[in-house]
């Protein structure tokens, strides 16, 4: 059985950790102390985005935290007005600064952006950053499989990773199961589906965390774990930022991933990828 505990290998043979840190909607003093509690507690996968306007807290707090920074994975991603070979690398040499760090771990493009029709050029870009040094790994978010078909027909290798919103509402078993067929990682953004009613919640979450004596976020968590996904939940209260990280010394039985998995809904939460509204 797999320790879910370890990293999960990348298909560039990169070691990435199962659990981060998410840090969407915070600010970058919120998000230094944040990012402090998390590293504090063990997360060792920190991720923001440029768009998120907080990679300075997040550079603050993981150059200040005492833990080395090979130790760090640090991941941060590409707007889309940054398409493009030459805006993605100015975007890259300017996130790099604000983290006050002279590489990225994982560099994902954030939305493919279809209408502009760049997302394979700048994967290149990335590409090349990797090959000199400034990147660990390239990977994208929220790309569709034509999206990552047409990235690998212009480069001839697929991402390392795709970020794409996934919850029990919402679990993508036809896309995981695509990826893990082309070595692609599945990472979980909004990973506890509560922008519209409350997984946590629902009776096949709750009976589950009442049997283990654990939290229904822990549940959720350990869900996405079992499912072979990269999970980085969010919350700004230190209590729940530890509470999201214990989720290794228990694990849910068949019938209860089964009864999450019936969540489904097929019904998005965020934005359609295939769409051009990003």
């Amino acid at each position: 059985m797999t320790d879910l505990s370890a990293p999960i290998e990348l298909n560039d043979g990169t070691a990435m950790p199962r659990i981060g840190y998410g840090t969407y909607k915070v600010g970058d003093d919120e998000a230094q102390q944040a990012v402090e509690a998390a590293l504090a507690t063990g997360y060792r996968l920190i991720d923001t985005a440029e768009m998120y306007g907080n990679e300075v807290g997040v550079g603050r707090a993981v150059n200040g935290s005492g833990v080395p920074r090979s130790e760090v994975f640090l991941t941060t991603k590409v707007w889309n007005d940054h398409h493009g070979a030459d805006k993605a690398r100015a975007a890259l040499e300017a996130s790099l600064e604000r983290l006050g760090t002279d590489y990225l771990d994982l560099y994902l493009i954030h939305w493919p952006s279809p209408k502009q029709g760049l997302y394979a050029e700048t994967f290149e870009a990335l590409l090349k950053a990797k090959e000199e040094g400034l990147i660990r790994s390239a990977g994208v978010s929220n790309f569709l499989p034509e999206h990552l078909d047409a990235v690998h027909d212009a480069v001839g290798v697929y991402p390392s990773v795709n970020q794409v919103e996934l919850h029990p509402y919402f679990n993508q078993p036809e896309l995981r199961a695509w990826q893990a067929e082309r070595g692609i990682a599945t990472e979980s953004w909004g990973p506890l589906g509560q922008r519209t009613g409350s997984v946590l919640a629902e009776p096949a979450v709750t009976a589950a965390a009442e049997a283990h004596g654990m939290s229904p976020g822990q549940v959720v968590i350990r869900w996405h774990l079992q499912h072979g996904c990269v999970v980085i939940p969010k919350s700004s209260k230190a209590s729940r930022i530890a509470e999201n990280f214990e989720v290794f010394g228990f694990a849910l039985t068949g019938d209860e991933m089964a009864a999450i998995d019936a969540l489904e809904t097929g019904k998005r939460q965020g934005i359609d990828p295939g769409g051009n509204e990003r």
